[in-house]
């Protein structure tokens, strides 16, 4: 545990200026007070080939809290990708409280590859590799980098995601929900403060540090508040999904008093949970029936599953009546792998 986890657990405490403001350290990366230092954390070669991911460390010159903003985790997933390069330009570290650690591009190989969910080095989901091993292939030396580097040292983590080069999504938030009552607090806050108008309650039990599998339940099991953010689709890069990611974060800085000003609210917020991902029966090509953003009767017909000869393998059904947070929108799908996800509405 290290000397901010042992803070949080001694006060109990989610709350702005728990840090001074002194030099922070991301692996050989030094920020300074008042300061904006670009470097990369550095992923050695082991088993399989290395790599470098480029961070921003945005060092304010008063104490407050620091918070982890990650994108990359797919590197298909660009238009957050984008937007936090806006992000670290526009922030003055002068006029701030705290401090940001900007991930870039975690999974540089899987961004420099062009591909969807899985490293072309190492064949593995980045967001299924952590805690990581310092060790292990390149993703689990990745995400252990992350881990011990970036989000053991936030006091607030936000993964930013979008739709893969294969999804047609809407935007959405994951919003953990654990159980305890000051952490579910902190977390709603936060989901509200980034501004979207669909949130999942996202209910999963919180697995021990050591198996946390996901980039936000590495936080959560370290107590850290931490959300995951959904804000693009197929992989595009429209001005208004970039600005939406951006004003997101900018926003929840002044909420979390990292930036001053007031925070503004997400108004309306549809409420969704029991959320299910339907995955493919067999590999072929997938035609959808629906759009992100619909919605759908149990049993309603999702796409239509053929071989690569365009016979005819299955009609997808939704499994209960919800809404679509995104549907796989290109023809090639794999066993196993999702074609769309479908959550009920929820009370807030």
């Amino acid at each position: 545990m290290n000397f901010r986890m042992i803070v949080m657990a001694c006060c109990l405490l989610f709350a702005p200026g728990m840090v001074s403001a002194t030099p922070l350290l991301v692996g050989d990366i030094v920020g300074e007070p008042g300061s904006r230092t670009m470097g990369h954390l550095v992923i050695l070669a082991g088993v399989d080939e290395g790599t470098n991911v480029p961070i921003s460390i945005i060092q304010g010159a008063e104490p407050g809290p620091t918070l982890a903003l990650i994108a990359g985790t797919h590197g298909y997933e660009y238009a957050p990708i984008l937007a936090l390069q806006q992000v670290a330009a526009r922030l003055d570290a002068g006029a701030m409280k705290g401090s940001v650690i900007i991930v870039h591009v975690a999974n540089v190989p899987s961004f420099l590859g062009r591909t969807i969910y899985y490293s072309p080095i190492d064949g593995m989901n980045l967001n299924r590799a952590y805690p990581g091993k310092p060790d292990g292939s390149v993703s689990e030396r990745i995400a252990h980098a992350i881990t011990t580097q970036v989000i053991e040292q936030a006091d607030y983590v936000v993964d930013m995601h979008s739709g893969d080069g294969n999804e047609a999504l809407r935007p959405y938030i994951y919003m953990p929900k654990t159980g305890q009552a000051e952490l579910d607090a902190t977390i709603k806050g936060m989901a509200l403060a980034f501004g979207l108008d669909h949130i999942i309650i996202d209910e999963r039990p919180v697995s021990a540090p050591e198996a946390s599998t996901f980039t936000d339940m590495t936080a959560l099991s370290r107590g850290i508040p931490a959300m995951t953010t959904e804000v693009g689709r197929l992989g595009l890069t429209p001005d208004e999904l970039v600005q939406k990611n951006i004003d997101g974060a900018m926003n929840l800085m002044r909420h979390l008093g990292i930036l001053d000003g007031p925070a503004e609210r997400a108004g309306e917020v549809v409420w969704l949970g029991d959320y299910t991902v339907v995955t493919s029966p067999e590999t072929g090509t997938f035609k959808p029936a629906v759009q992100d953003g619909y919605a759908v009767a149990e049993g309603g017909t999702l796409g239509h599953l053929t071989d690569l000869f365009g016979r005819p393998i299955a009609t997808i059904k939704a499994p209960f009546a919800g809404v679509v947070n995104y549907v796989i929108a290109t023809p090639p799908v794999s066993k196993g792998e999702p074609l769309a996800m479908i959550s009920k509405l929820a009370a807030d």
